[in-house]
Order: structure tokens, then C-alpha cells, then sequence
């Protein structure tokens, strides 16, 4: 049986808080510096963008399955093991480009084979939260994960990386080596069994089926994947044209460029910090529904103005409203998902959700082209509206329903 533990964030909260925020720092440094690397061996837009499509892939092909895995087995040891083949996929990269043996063909290999690891690896991770902390802890949990995502991913892993690559191609891969080893290591000191109990032996596409069943029969989570794959598609419009938003529209240069993202980092530490003190004093379902309606009206305001400062207000809101929705929709989804199912439900989640944002950043491309690119943010905020509305009727039908799911 998975050990039962407090609610409240004990030390076994903290390893894993650890070892995630080690992980993530050496995941932002590679996410920077592949790109850079790819920049050094060609000049080809369509290559060097098809890296990122093949860092994404794994996600449609993989997230289904990769879920079901984390169901069958001790999470634990799945992100022990995750992290220990990626330090050695690493491993092999540092050694190809020491060698000169590198190349853009070697790049799209090692991004696609880390991509199937973070599949992996992000299924386990979310899934064994709610037997670390329990469900009445799963607010501050995320809270503290999203922080450490937010500093790993936007302030140490990219100027770290870009640092690292201007010194030497190789090096930025050499940290992330020990990064994940660390990551394994702390990970395996979390005490406890953290398999899910299994009624009788089944194969992994039962148990893919199963978890699509159970999340289309839901009546709050089957409306909100739904609704989340949409809004992710809608907001996707606009964040894919950031880069030319700023360029040109605001007439930033690339390093004013790079402090946009600074106050969406920002922004993501400030949702953190008030996402559960407003959760405390609104109730659950009004929490939602502010979260949910930030971001919308922010993107609108990015459609309606060409001044970089009040763009840079309008980035931080963005990301304030966007990090306290994915705390509490990630919670809620934790805390309603039977723990036998946490992980390939999350994945179905997760194929939803990524599913629409190709869609969504080549739907955003073909308007920018007609309306000009800030038309493009406020169409993509006027249409969450509907959705906010959609949500906002969920969760108060259910309200009772989702209360007694942290009960």
C-alpha cells in the first residue's frame, strides 16, 4: 500500500521538491542550448524549428502510454530511472560533440529521446504528489513545484545555458549530466512504496482504455480537459508570435527582448504566491474562475497597445493568471483522479492539451498575416471569454463535488 503521510509539507515533499527543481534546472539549460547548438550547425529556419516539433512529438505519440507506464509501476523509481538516462543520453551528446561527430541529424535524435524521457518523467512526477502530500496538500505543493519550474526554466536554465555555450558547444550538456544524477539521487531518498494498487494483472492498452473511459464519464474533468485543449490551442495564437509582437510591434531589441520573459517569470512567482491564500478566503470554484479570467483579459489589453512598458504589465498578468490556473486545475485533477489512475488520465490531460497548440500557433500565424499580430491577441482573449464562461458554470454546478474531493 502507498505510505500514507501528513498533510502538511514534510521532508518527503522537499526531496521530491529537490529533486524536481534540480531536474528542471538541468532541463532548461538543454531546452536553451539544443536550439543554439542547432544555430551553429545550420542557417535552415525549417531545421531548426523542426528541432522543436521533435522535442514536442513524443507528447502526441507517447502520452498515453507514458501515463499508463507510471500507473504499473513505483513512480519513485521511474523518475529515478528517467533522470539517469538522461544524464547518460547527455553523456553520449558531450561525447559526439568533443569528437566532432555532431550534427543536426544527432540533435533531432537526442531531442525526440529526451522528449519521450520528460513524458515519462512529468507523468511520474504529478502523479505521485498526492500520495507525498495528500490532497488537502496539494495547493501548496503545486504552488511550491510551479516556483521551481518558473526559476528553473526562466531564470537559471537559459542565461546558464547561453553562458555555458559561449564558451565552449559541449559544455552546456556537461551540467545537466550531473543535474540529472543529483535529481536521481534525491528522489530515491523519498521513504516509502509509491506503486499504484492493482486489482489483477492487465496490459497497458487496457489500461490506456480504461483511463480514457473513466475520464470521458467524469462529469468535471471530461468538460475540463475539453476546455483546457482549447484554451491552451487559444492562447497558443498569440504566445507563438511573441517574438514578433515584441520586434516589431513594440520595436524592442533582442535583449529588451529576453525582459519580457523576465516579467512572465515574474508573474509566474507572483501567481504561486497568492494562488492559495486567495483559494483560502474565495473558496475553490471563485478561485477558478478568476484564475481562468487573467489571462484572457490581459491578452486583449496586448491587442489594444504598442507601449513596452504596459506590454511588460500585460505579460506579468498573463503569466500570473496563467500559474494560478495550473495549480488549481492541476490540483483538482489530482485530487479527483483516483491514485490506481493519476497517471494515465494526466497523460490523456496532457495529449488534450498539447494536441491544440500546433493548431493554435498555425491559426495564429495565417490571422497575424491578414489583421497585423496584436489583432491576433485580442481575438485569442475575446474567444477564452467563452470559455471562462463555460468554466465558471462548471465548476458552480459541481461545487459540491469538487469541496468534497480535498475532503
Amino acid at each position: 500500500m502507498p505510505r500514507r503521510f501528513a498533510t502538511s509539507l514534510d521532508r518527503s515533499f522537499w526531496k521530491l521538491f529537490a529533486a524536481s527543481a534540480t531536474a528542471t534546472c538541468a532541463d532548461g539549460i538543454v531546452k536553451v542550448s539544443l536550439p543554439l547548438l542547432a544555430a551553429s550547425l545550420t542557417s535552415d529556419p525549417v531545421l531548426i524549428s523542426g528541432l522543436t516539433a521533435f522535442a514536442f512529438l513524443p507528447w502526441l505519440l507517447f502520452g498515453l502510454p507514458g501515463g499508463a507506464l507510471v500507473d504499473r509501476v513505483d513512480r519513485r523509481r521511474a523518475m529515478a530511472v528517467v533522470n539517469a538516462v538522461r544524464a547518460a543520453l547527455l553523456g553520449v551528446l558531450v561525447v559526439l560533440l568533443a569528437t566532432g561527430a555532431g550534427s543536426v541529424l544527432v540533435l533531432y535524435a537526442a531531442a525526440f529521446a529526451l522528449g519521450v524521457c520528460q513524458v515519462v518523467y512529468d507523468s511520474a512526477d504529478r502523479a505521485i504528489l498526492p500520495q507525498v502530500v495528500g490532497r488537502a496538500g496539494l495547493d501548496e505543493a503545486n504552488s511550491w513545484l510551479t516556483v521551481e519550474e518558473t526559476v528553473g526554466k526562466d531564470f537559471v536554465g537559459p542565461p546558464v545555458g547561453a553562458a555555458l555555450f559561449g564558451w565552449f558547444r559541449a559544455a552546456p550538456f556537461l551540467a545537466p549530466v550531473l543535474g540529472f544524477v543529483v535529481a536521481a539521487v534525491l528522489v530515491l531518498a523519498i521513504p516509502g512504496r509509491f506503486r499504484a494498487e492493482r486489482a489483477e494483472p492487465t496490459t497497458l492498452r487496457a489500461d490506456v482504455r480504461e483511463g480514457l473511459r473513466w475520464l470521458w464519464r467524469h462529469p468535471v474533468l471530461r468538460p475540463l480537459t475539453i476546455y483546457s485543449g482549447l484554451i491552451a490551442a487559444l492562447m497558443s495564437m498569440g504566445t507563438s508570435l511573441t517574438v514578433l509582437y515584441a520586434l516589431d510591434s513594440l520595436a524592442l531589441s533582442p535583449s529588451l527582448y529576453g525582459l519580457l520573459f523576465v516579467a512572465m517569470g515574474i508573474g509566474g512567482l507572483a501567481g504561486s504566491a497568492v494562488v492559495g491564500p486567495l483559494t483560502r478566503r474565495l473558496g475553490r470554484p471563485k478561485a477558478i474562475t478568476l484564475a481562468v479570467s487573467i489571462a484572457p483579459v490581459m491578452s486583449v489589453l496586448l491587442g489594444t497597445v504598442t507601449d513596452r512598458w504596459a506590454a511588460g504589465a500585460w505579460f506579468f498578468g498573463v503569466a500570473l493568471g496563467v500559474t494560478m490556473w495550473n495549480v488549481l486545475s492541476m490540483s483538482l485533477r489530482q485530487a479527483m483522479i483516483p491514485a490506481e489512475l493519476l497517471g494515465r488520465v494526466l497523460g490523456a490531460y496532457r495529449v488534450a492539451l498539447w494536441g491544440g497548440i500546433p493548431l493554435g500557433a498555425v491559426l495564429g500565424g495565417a490571422l497575424a498575416g491578414a489583421t497585423g499580430v496584436p489583432a491576433v491577441f485580442a481575438v485569442s482573449g475575446l474567444a477564452q471569454f467563452v470559455l471562462v464562461v463555460l468554466i465558471h458554470r462548471l465548476v458552480h454546478r459541481h461545487r459540491r463535488l469538487i469541496e468534497d474531493s480535498y475532503a
